[in-house]
């Protein structure tokens, strides 16, 4: 069986602006607040062109601490889902303290993903804004793209690239696809 190649996103901060307080970054708590980051409708094409499933994979804490409803969390997801063409969300609903298996930064919510789409973790890859996003990452295999949004918290200690923006990750993504494809070539010749 041939695995499909994925780019796997953060929501919040990755593919909409997240709410900002104090330098930290949080989530939308409705619908009206939902605003894409520049360069995703772009970015997101471009990637489709060179044949990646999109795959959001997002912790959303929130439910857990009472701040916002499964139903809004779905109705958020299906906004951004017609504002993009992302079809795929993954969404961890715990916080910290619930030791869940798929809250980021363990890899859960990609590895389900993984097996539910057939995706190959090793040849996909992760963007994110937060170490609990490049972490997850790293952990389940894939190379990772830190958008660094100079949040005022920790910063990831090791991540594959480190971009300002989502076209630049995308970039990244479409020339690191491009090394691939000629090393690959190049093997093949031998």
């Amino acid at each position: 069986m041939v695995r499909n190649r994925a780019v796997f996103l953060d929501r919040d901060g990755v593919i909409n602006e997240p709410i900002v307080k104090d330098g930290k970054p949080g989530s939308p708590l409705f619908v009206s607040d939902i605003k894409i980051c520049p360069g995703v409708s772009e970015g997101i094409s471009k990637l489709r062109e060179h044949g990646f499933e999109l795959v959001v994979v997002s912790n959303q804490p929130e439910v857990s601490r009472g701040n916002l409803t499964l139903k809004t969390l779905q109705a958020i997801n299906l906004e951004i889902a017609r504002m993009t063409g992302i079809e795929h969300f993954y969404c961890c609903t715990h916080s910290d303290d619930d030791a869940c298996v798929c809250r980021k930064p363990l890899p859960g919510m990609i590895l389900s993903a993984s097996e539910d789409l057939g995706l190959d973790v090793q040849s996909s890859f992760l963007i994110g804004d937060r170490w609990r996003d490049i972490l997850a990452g790293l952990n389940a295999g894939c190379k990772t793209i830190w958008i660094d949004r100079e949040y005022k918290e920790v910063m990831p200690e090791n991540y594959t690239y480190r971009v300002v923006n989502f076209l630049a990750a995308v970039e990244l993504v479409c020339l690191d696809t491009k090394k691939e494809l000629v090393s690959d070539l190049k093997t093949s010749d031998n």
